[in-house]
């Protein structure tokens, strides 16, 4: 699963009294590079819920740190104008949402 398919992700169990975001207990991570298509990003970004985003990288980090993954930095919120963020943050944002792959974990609500 990419992150950008957990940002839409929701428990839909009765009863749930928080349903989203999922949080992820990771047992096996996998990265993947890809090719980065800048204008599908920018507008995945303003889909996106972005805190969801920012939590599920800080659920990831500390199994990608203990099987020498490197989660790069991104920002703890994006600027209202997409488009002026910067290529190397772009490129960042583009890791986190489409190569890094939760290939083994449990998603809890």
């Amino acid at each position: 699963m990419r992150l950008v398919t957990h940002n839409y992700l929701q428990s839909n169990v009765r009863g749930t009294e928080k349903g989203y975001p999922l949080i992820i207990e990771p047992s096996e991570v996998l990265l993947e590079e890809s090719p980065m298509d800048k204008e599908l990003l920018t507008k995945m970004l303003s889909k996106l819920e972005y805190y969801a985003v920012v939590a599920a990288v800080r659920q990831l980090a500390p199994f990608c740190t203990s099987k020498e993954i490197v989660l790069p930095e991104i920002p703890e919120e994006l600027p209202s104008d997409i488009d002026s963020l910067e290529d190397s943050v772009l490129a960042n944002l583009h890791t986190v949402l489409f190569e890094i792959h939760v290939i083994e974990g449990d998603l809890v609500c």
